[in-house]
């Protein structure tokens, strides 16, 4: 499901996200027409990573700023179109490069989809000594901004980490602002962690993990949970977390330039009259639980708007006695390695991530059912 789908939400009329799509091809086309006067060849990399980084931030950066202009039915109805252009290249993509299947879910009333390893299910494999292990469960919560994105277009990189990791996959479909402001994605989020643990999940061998906005929205659960006594997850994995909606340290400014994030990232969609220094919607500004807090796998980028608020969160789980891999490339804007799968960078860091992940979650196969 994609946000479009939803009877609550409005769209726009087919004549209009017609004009919508075509103004977004503009949008591009133009950004993309910008490349060759930014210099892309130079940067601290080598050729093909610097013209490539060159290329995405502007195309990104192009793509944003269009949509951030857009009433919010026109929004939507892009959204769905693209969603739909995913949802018929993704699958065999994703098969072909990582032998993962996608299959939809519904979990506690939310709508999802499971990335799964092909020889790790019955339907693909006849012998069961042959089937691949699963080695833990993640909840993935995708990025864009609160107010933006689908599973599906999530299902690369999701992918990427099944093979990596040896865990499945669940991406969820979590309400979006702002026809649904806080709290009702955090809400959703904490529904399909529960409900996880109800169809037999052991928290030792799930994990919380989200990029972006979604990333926000992990550090967020984490204090739902804790407020509700379930236990811990095995760990949160954060990719780039939107973690600081007060948005007043210096990388915001310092590095406008150099992000793909628009200049004036959108929060008070996702707000709705919430303070942005308040710790339940900013986890820089929140007190964790050292007890409780599970260990933590950081990424985040030296030319991204969100560093230094980043790097304030890191400083105060480790000070609170959390157990944290940070890890930030030079160089490098938000979410890169979803961009930028191909980077050097990228590489690094998904390198880092499949050791933590193999370190905290046992392989049992026996321990994490297929669902």
């Amino acid at each position: 499901m994609v946000m479009a789908d939803r009877p609550e939400v409005k769209t726009a009329s087919m004549p209009v996200a017609t004009v919508t799509l075509v103004g977004l091809a503009q949008a591009l086309t133009n950004g993309l027409m910008r490349v060759p006067f930014r210099r892309p060849w130079e940067g601290p990399a080598g050729l093909l990573d610097n013209v490539g980084r060159s290329v995405t931030r502007q195309v990104v950066r192009s793509f944003m700023g269009f949509s951030m202009g857009l009433p919010i039915e026109e929004f939507r109805s892009m959204e769905r179109v693209l969603d739909d252009i995913c949802k018929t290249v993704m699958p065999p993509f994703v098969d072909v490069m990582d032998h993962v299947e996608l299959t939809s879910d519904t979990i506690a009333g939310v709508p999802g989809l499971w990335c799964r390893q092909r020889a790790s299910s019955d339907a693909h494999v006849d012998d069961t000594s042959d089937k691949d292990p699963i080695n833990g469960t993640i909840l993935y919560l995708h990025g864009g901004g609160y107010i933006g994105t689908s599973p599906m277009m999530y299902s690369a990189f999701a992918a990427s980490m099944v093979k990596g990791t040896q865990c499945e996959v669940f991406i969820a479909d979590y309400r979006l602002a702002p026809e649904f402001p806080f709290p009702a994605g955090v809400h959703d989020a904490a529904d399909v962690y529960e409900a996880l643990l109800d169809r037999g999940v052991d928290p030792a061998h799930l994990i919380v993990a989200g990029d972006s906005g979604g990333g926000g929205l992990a550090t967020s659960l984490m204090g739902v949970l804790d407020q509700r006594g379930a236990p811990a997850p095995a760990a949160l994995l954060l990719f780039s977390p939107e973690i600081d909606l007060d948005l007043d340290h210096p990388s915001i400014t310092d590095n406008a330039s150099h992000d793909i994030l628009p200049w004036n990232v959108p929060v008070t969609p996702y707000l709705h009259g919430v303070q942005p220094s308040d710790g339940r919607v900013s986890a820089v500004y929140s007190e964790p639980d050292g007890a409780w807090f599970p260990p933590t796998f950081v990424c985040s980028g030296g030319d991204e708007m969100f560093r230094d608020g980043i790097r304030d969160f890191v400083v105060s789980i480790r000070r609170a006695g959390i157990d944290v891999e940070a890890v930030e490339e030079p160089g490098m804007f938000h979410v890169f390695p979803i961009l930028m799968p191909w980077a050097d960078a990228s590489q690094r860091v998904v390198a880092a991530l499949d050791s933590f992940v193999q370190r905290r979650v046992a392989s049992d196969p026996q321990a994490v059912p297929t669902h």
